[in-house]
């Protein structure tokens, strides 16, 4: 009775099916490619972030990690502001100051251009002056750096499709070996 079910099923809707996700997949696949690229080869960059000094300077070591020792924060601003402006970007104001309490220093980032500064807080001297790439690619990848609304659609329509070729590309791999093992039997 079980092998009489198999000879006379009909295999057309799935076959149909299987056609439908197919189309899906190759359309929902070619819209978000060119995005998948960017969001995969930023993710790339950002992964060795830490690890390529092109990418993020290397965070240096102030020359106290004593609390009690440190200068005030309009010190370490005047310090920052003043090599931020000897390196051509007069001008430019702080975004905000990123204290690392384990290396007696904090990172100066500025709103243009990307650019951090490095002071020792003990002594307000600067350590570094640098341009933060990643900081550009990091807004690449997640679509800030043309607006906030497009950043919401892009990662929307990027979670989406992603979701979606992810499922129909299950079914893709999976739909023939059901309709070739209801046919061996």
């Amino acid at each position: 009775m079980a092998t009489l079910f198999y000879y006379t099923m009909d295999y057309q809707p799935l076959v149909k099916l299987l056609r439908l996700f197919r189309s899906w997949h190759k359309y929902i696949g070619v819209t978000v490619a060119l995005f998948v690229l960017v969001l995969a080869t930023t993710g790339v960059l950002l992964g060795w972030k830490k690890n390529v000094e092109v990418l993020q300077p290397v965070t240096l070591n102030g020359s106290s990690e004593n609390v009690s020792e440190w200068k005030s924060f309009e010190e370490i601003s005047n310090a920052a502001l003043h090599a931020i402006d000897s390196a051509g970007m007069p001008d430019n104001r702080i975004d905000r100051m990123d204290v690392r309490f384990d290396k007696g220093m904090v990172k100066v980032l500025f709103k243009n251009g990307y650019w951090e500064v490095q002071v020792d807080l003990k002594s307000a001297r600067v350590l570094s002056v640098a341009q933060r790439h990643a900081d550009w690619i990091e807004h690449i990848h997640d679509g800030s750096l043309i607006s906030d609304g497009f950043k919401l659609a892009y990662t929307n329509m990027l979670g989406i499709g992603l979701f979606t070729l992810a499922l129909s590309g299950l079914w893709l791999w999976y739909g023939p070996k059901v309709i070739r093992k209801s046919k061996d039997q």
